[in-house]
């Protein structure tokens, strides 16, 4: 079976999934309801990888799940902490910069774009579902699960050590310093980053697994460098009057293992 053959169902369903989120979003005028669901569509995309496929074996079913832990966690996680926010300034800023054209063009610039970038990372996913390669488990199979399971952490850490933060009326206005905080700015982002390199390293052990990390690169890439730090970043910097100060001590992105060098060292 080719791999464009494989993808038909999951495309389809994340296809699906993306029409009826841009439909809430035109009616509840609130289009970040698709950051929600965007761990969810993972989920959708793999069952249909496999579906298609038409059997699962110890890689993929043990992949199935993985997805299905970080999908549908990161989902209600967001749901949780966005619920009653309202809508996301960034897209409120999209809104406002385009105008009455913006229901329309929404479903172009966000969910039809986020649909492709799901599909695009989620290529790894695919070759592991379509089955073949090295008995399980290989080399690969072990590095890549172990991977995937140290940034599931850094991600779900980070993001509880955040919630515990904010939930203190002592720290409004401050920011978290420690714990993950502590060796990255970003640990979530980092960890969601680090996780899909596990499933890249993973989809090395079936053939053509070679090429799809571009999916990874891709997801790297984006957090890194456009809707994740950066985008985010510009933000703090202008609410947060600590957080320049911040900035210039703890790395963005990758954690700093090591203690920092004072300047008279």
């Amino acid at each position: 079976m080719s791999l464009w053959t494989l993808i038909l169902p999951g495309a389809g369903a994340v296809g699906l999934m993306m029409v009826v989120i841009w439909y809430l979003g035109v009616r509840h005028h609130d289009v970040s309801f698709v950051d929600r669901v965007w761990g969810l569509g993972f989920v959708l995309a793999m069952a249909g990888y496999c579906w298609q496929a038409g059997e699962l074996d110890p890689r993929s079913g043990l992949t199935l799940a993985c997805v299905a832990l970080w999908g549908i966690r990161l989902s209600w996680y967001l749901h949780r902490r966005n619920s009653g926010q309202g809508e996301d300034p960034r897209y409120t800023a999209m809104r406002n910069k385009i105008g009455p054209s913006f229901v329309w063009k929404s479903f172009l610039r966000v969910n039809l774009l986020q649909a492709t970038i799901l599909l695009i990372v989620s290529t790894p996913l695919a070759v592991i579902a379509g089955g073949g390669g090295d008995a399980f488990p290989t080399v690969f199979d072990i590095i890549g699960f172990a991977v995937f399971a140290l940034g599931l952490g850094f991600e779900v850490i980070g993001d509880a050590q955040l919630k515990t933060f904010k939930a203190n009326p002592q720290n409004r206005g401050q920011v978290l310093r420690s714990g993950l905080w502590g060796l990255t700015r970003h640990p979530n982002y980092f960890g969601d980053s680090l996780l899909w390199w596990g499933f890249g390293i993973i989809s090395l052990s079936c053939p053509g697994g070679y090429w799809t990390l571009v999916g990874p690169a891709l997801m790297t890439f984006l957090l890194r460098r456009v809707s994740g730090v950066t985008l985010l970043e510009a933000d703090l910097v202008r609410r947060k009057p600590g957080y320049a100060a911040y900035v210039a001590e703890v790395p963005p992105f990758w954690p700093r293992l090591l203690p920092r060098r004072s300047a008279k060292e």
